[in-house]
């Protein structure tokens, strides 16, 4: 297959980039870079032995994404990870949350439309449930998105499902995941945020080395064993993974279909502290702040 994939130099997109060339299909990255660099993808290619495809495209920008898809030809299916992604920063600059991830998927979507690209797999989050009843979640769980960020996802999977209502041709592949986490195997890719780290595993990687002093520990009043923030981790190249089955989906599917990717398992902050210390041999420092505005306890 010829797959699109947006946000294709970022995190997850890399490693499912990694996956996707493994199993042999065609791969075309859209990505604007905001927050990844070209280095994962030169990495990419001494992991696979492939150079994929790369433009560096704002998919807001309507005529270079209509560009590169002329210049293509024709799509069986398109990845959609370019979004931004921080909770917490979403709480603090929300207009700029909406802007990005609602008008990217706008704009996508018409430009797919015109080049007659069907199935899509859509990079959501678990956040679309806010604090859940009971857990572990299932998709059938009431959908509160709790912060901005959420709440972009959230806009985005009815703005599918309606599509998808209107045009009985198209498939979308929903992935609701929880909290990625690790590295490929290799070692040469994995996550490596510009600026300090919004997500809890590369920050405490970043106290581990050296280069900050020590992890921030955001709340330890929620109703959860140590009374930190408790979260399923899944591994990158499971979800990487995952994204492969969405697209075998898309193919003998039509609608939209939603899928929780996790283990099941949580694991608080303190835990995965612990966990850190224990693997690199010495006590990692953290400080117990306030609660972050839009965050649930597990």
């Amino acid at each position: 297959m010829k797959i699109l994939v947006t946000g294709g130099a970022g995190f997850i997109g890399s490693h499912t980039v990694v996956e996707l060339l493994n199993a042999g299909h065609e791969v075309v990255i859209v990505d604007n870079l905001c927050n990844s660099s070209r280095k994962s993808l030169s990495r990419v290619k001494r992991i696979t032995g492939k150079t994929p495809t790369f433009y560096k495209v704002d998919i807001r920008d309507e005529k270079k994404l209509d560009a590169v898809l002329s210049k293509e030809g024709k799509f069986d299916a398109t990845i959609h990870f370019a979004a931004l992604k921080a909770v917490g920063e979403s709480t603090k600059i929300p207009l700029k949350y909406y802007e990005n991830n609602l008008g990217g998927t706008f704009t996508l979507l018409k430009s797919l439309g015109k080049h007659g690209c069907k199935n899509i797999v859509f990079s959501s989050s678990a956040t679309v449930y806010g604090a859940p009843k009971e857990v572990p979640i299932k998709e059938t769980a009431d959908l509160q998105a709790t912060n901005p960020y959420g709440q972009t996802k959230l806009t985005i999977e009815m703005i599918l499902r309606d599509a998808c209502v209107a045009d009985k041709d198209l498939c979308a592949s929903v992935l609701r995941y929880f909290n990625p986490i690790g590295a490929h195997s290799s070692g040469l890719i994995g996550e490596d945020p510009k600026g300090i780290p919004n997500n809890l595993v590369p920050y405490v990687a970043k106290v581990a080395c050296g280069k900050l002093p020590c992890v921030n520990v955001f709340g330890n009043d929620y109703p959860t064993h140590d009374g930190t923030g408790v979260r399923d981790y899944i591994h990158v190249v499971d979800l990487a993974k995952a994204h492969l089955a969405a697209l075998k989906w898309t193919e003998k599917a039509k609608g939209i279909d939603y899928f929780n990717i996790g283990t099941g398992v949580g694991y608080s902050v303190l835990d995965i502290i612990s966990a850190y210390s224990k693997a690199c041999e010495k006590e990692l420092p953290y400080k117990i702040e306030a609660r972050r505005p839009g965050d649930i306890g597990e």
